[in-house]
């Protein structure tokens, strides 16, 4: 598993880890006297070890893919864990609030009365870091034994961002801001990979998630092909689903908790990026972005009728009132963070559309994992 994508991408994959170690946000992390060879040659060593535990802990087949794709890329193992752990690494901000790469994301959901369709569409805005997003790919997954799924995910890691399998789950990932602590886990796009690969129905994943140790936060909206939807809440030590309210059939999520358990661990609300953060982040409140963008798609999603895949592309294509894209809209454009990946999900028809640049420009293409026997 994993060796495929590794030898196709190989060059790319040599690519991607040179940009992450150019990042502005992983080289801020080095200790200000120690060289940088020294340095990315101690992180390496101390993700692979904490990976190692984390599989130790919690066997799942990312593992398996990892050390695929570091085969097939010929590339060392300890790099590609480097990689994958900072996505946990970073989703912390505690302390110093300096670490910056998880950024931002929107996320809606509508199923029966609220979609145009009848049936779920899930859309997702990936707001990341541009010099990321020549990375990115649509994967065909087709785990031995297991179940067949469609992913976006990152050419040097083994989890998913999104997601829809042959049995009609889709799952997509926005980041969290979580302060609580645990043992070394997989990450949370690991496990969506893990679920996907597994489970059938929202209920089910959901309770795959609950019962799962995992390291960071970061918050899932869910479908199923049987028209269920929900949110879910995740930290390192807490799991939240969130349903839509009695006849609204809808929901939506940026990057701020909702409900108060999950909330109780998350970063203040005053919290700014420090100094040592990024220069085009400092002094900015961390939840600004999410709060924004929240108000602005929770009152515009609950004011539409039932809603296309073009309505849905249209909420998340939304610039603001001013109709000038910043940081604080929906479909980002900012100094750091963009919107970099457009996609929208369709658990019925196990389809899955992406589009690689801002929604507001979104021309999609279509990939399908076909339906379960």
């Amino acid at each position: 598993m994993g060796f495929a994508q590794g030898s196709a991408l190989r060059d790319k994959i040599h690519q991607s880890l040179q940009t992450v170690y150019n990042l502005e946000a992983f080289r801020l992390l080095k200790p200000r006297f120690v060289p940088f060879g020294a340095f990315r040659w101690v992180a390496e060593r101390k993700a692979a070890r904490f990976l190692t535990e984390a599989f130790e802990h919690v066997p799942v087949d990312a593992e398996a893919r990892l050390r695929g794709i570091a085969a097939g890329a010929r590339i060392a193992w300890k790099s590609l864990a480097l990689c994958c752990s900072l996505e946990a690494v970073l989703s912390d901000l505690t302390g110093t609030t300096h670490t910056a790469l998880e950024a931002a994301c929107s996320a809606l959901a509508v199923t029966g009365a609220a979609s145009a369709l009848g049936a779920p569409i899930l859309a997702h805005n990936f707001d990341y870091l541009p010099s990321i997003q020549p990375y990115y790919l649509i994967r065909h997954s087709h785990p031995a034994g297991k179940l067949r799924s469609v992913e976006l995910a990152v050419d040097c890691a083994p989890g998913v961002v999104d997601g829809v399998n042959e049995a009609g789950l889709a799952i997509t990932c926005n980041y969290a801001f979580a302060t609580d602590r645990s043992h070394p886990a997989p990450t949370i796009t690991m496990l969506i990979a893990q679920a996907l690969s597994e489970q059938k129905r929202v209920d089910e994943a959901i309770h795959f998630f609950e019962r799962t140790p995992r390291v960071g936060g970061g918050l899932l909206m869910l479908g199923g092909a049987d028209g269920a939807i929900a949110s879910l809440e995740l930290s390192n030590t807490r799991a939240v689903r969130r349903d839509p309210e009695p006849g609204c059939d809808r929901l939506c999520h940026c990057n701020r908790y909702r409900c108060g358990l999950t909330g109780s661990v998350e970063l203040p609300a005053s919290a700014s990026y420090a100094d040592n953060a990024p220069a085009a982040l400092r002094g900015r409140r961390v939840h600004q972005s999410s709060e924004c963008r929240d108000d602005s798609l929770e009152r515009r999603l609950h004011a539409a009728g039932p809603l296309s895949p073009e309505d849905v592309r249209e909420l998340l294509a939304d610039h603001g009132p001013d109709g000038i894209p910043s940081a604080d809209t929906v479909c980002m454009h900012s100094d750091y963070w963009h919107t970099t990946a457009s996609i929208q999900l369709f658990p019925v028809e196990r389809r899955l559309h992406a589009s690689f640049g801002p929604t507001c420009v979104a021309e999609y293409q279509a990939f399908e994992v076909g339906k379960q026997g």
